[in-house]
């Protein structure tokens, strides 16, 4: 077989999660930034009235990765409300929540 025949074929990975990993990690609040060459996604655990968060997880990844983990993420959010209804938030994202007193997404 050709390397040229195999172009177009799905290729099949073997994801492998640790089982730490596989436990997951808590975040009710995160953080985007941007340079021209990459996207920084920092989770955060923020307890209502703590003066300090924490950053539980940092994902360093390339606009086009960005770019479809979004589109993934409003695939799945889409389905989510379509089988168990709209999902309300209070607030709006990059504004102030009283509840949090900062900023969140």
């Amino acid at each position: 077989m050709s390397p040229m025949s195999n172009v177009g074929v799905p290729t099949q990975v073997q994801v492998e999660v640790d089982e730490a990993t596989a436990q997951g990690i808590y975040s009710n609040m995160a953080i985007v930034a941007h340079t021209e060459t990459e996207f920084v996604f920092d989770f955060v655990y923020i307890q209502p009235q703590a003066p300090k968060a924490k950053v539980r997880a940092r994902i360093v990844t390339s606009p086009s990765h960005a770019k479809r983990f979004l589109a993934a993420l409003q695939d799945n959010l889409r389905r989510y409300e379509e089988k168990c209804g709209q999902i309300k938030i209070s607030g709006e994202a990059g504004k102030s929540n009283d509840r949090y007193e900062g900023h969140y997404l």
